[in-house]
């Protein structure tokens, strides 16, 4: 099948991800390893390494809801695959990763100075966050570059856009997620115009 062949590591990762989604769903101890899990202030100050990764494989809910499909399916099923069919494997993990970590690391920062000045809940410190949503962001980010000039435009509004449409905000500020996206889509854009300029080598 063309479409694993041109992109296995992002059909592999995939399958992982149904995998994970599987036993999340259907074990009794899914809720406590996903607080294990979570990347938020606690955990990243306990077991930085551990809630980074293993949050990287969660996927909750059901694969059909408006966010799954547009972080799994869309984010990672097509713009990550076309990131890998036309960049390489190893472009795709970047901008994955870049996003994932990159996002979940400055959002951090972004929580301490906000707790530091009373913007946020102080329960915000220990308040589940997992999952693939930041790399697949930085992922649909990145894929402006298979887009024609004339489409840029309403892309970027869209990828920039549909974080901001459930937000909840806290003055000027929105909800700690809404600023990770939002930073995640700004990585995507970054490599894009440095990263993924050119196609992979055809030897």
């Amino acid at each position: 099948m063309s479409y694993v062949r041109r992109g296995p590591w992002t059909c592999g990762f995939l399958v992982v991800l149904l995998a994970a989604h599987g036993w999340f769903a259907l074990s009794p101890s899914a809720d406590a390893v996903i607080g294990w899990l979570s990347t938020n202030l606690d955990n990243l100050a306990r077991h930085p390494v551990g809630s980074l990764l293993g949050s990287a494989f969660v996927t909750t809910g059901s694969l059909v809801d408006p966010g799954t499909v547009l972080t799994l399916w869309l984010g990672i099923g097509v713009a990550l695959w076309w990131v890998e069919a036309h960049r390489g494997a190893r472009r795709a993990a970047t901008v994955f990763l870049a996003g994932h970590v990159g996002a979940t690391l400055l959002t951090a920062a972004v929580l301490l100075l906000a707790l530091g000045v009373g913007r946020y809940p102080e329960d915000t410190r220990s308040a589940v966050d997992v999952g693939i949503s930041y790399g697949a962001q930085a992922a649909l980010a990145a894929v402006v570059v298979a887009l024609p000039r004339w489409a840029w435009a309403p892309w970027v509004l869209f990828v920039l856009g549909w974080p901001v449409v459930d937000a909840e905000w806290f003055g000027a500020l929105p909800d700690f997620t809404t600023v990770g996206h939002l930073i995640a889509a700004a990585i995507g854009f970054v490599l894009a115009a440095t990263l993924l300029r050119t196609p992979r080598p055809t030897s």
